[in-house]
């Protein structure tokens, strides 16, 4: 079962999946539509070997195995699914050092999406 990136990635993109992939199948948009395809990170479920070693890395929690992704999320699962279909609009995202965030930036995040772990 693939992983998935959720929208509580989006203009976060820390990029600490990135550097642990084995497999190099974690994306960034590089397309026109910026409005469907907001700026995060996407993994590709087809190249994804289900290895689980992207979630641990990200300081903001946005990453799910599908199965497991969210309702408030279910939306962002057709986003990453997109890699496949339109791969010509995404590349693979080069691994760069960001500063991470605090428990309670993760927090505030989590709420402005309309994400409680705790439901």
């Amino acid at each position: 079962m693939p992983w998935t990136i959720t929208r509580l990635c989006i203009d976060c993109v820390d990029t600490g999946c990135v550097s642990v992939c084995p497999v190099d199948c974690i994306y960034e948009y590089v397309g026109e539509d910026k409005a469907k395809f907001p700026n995060m990170l996407y993994i590709n479920p087809d190249e994804c070997i289900d290895c689980g070693a992207c979630e641990p890395e990200c300081p903001w929690q946005a990453i799910f195995e599908e199965p497991a992704v969210p309702d408030v999320f279910k939306d962002d699962i057709a986003l990453n699914h997109a890699t496949v279909d339109q791969a010509d609009s995404f590349k693979v995202k080069q691994h760069e050092a960001k500063e991470q965030p605090t428990p309670e930036q993760v927090a505030a995040n989590k709420q402005k999406w309309g994400y409680d772990p705790n439901a």
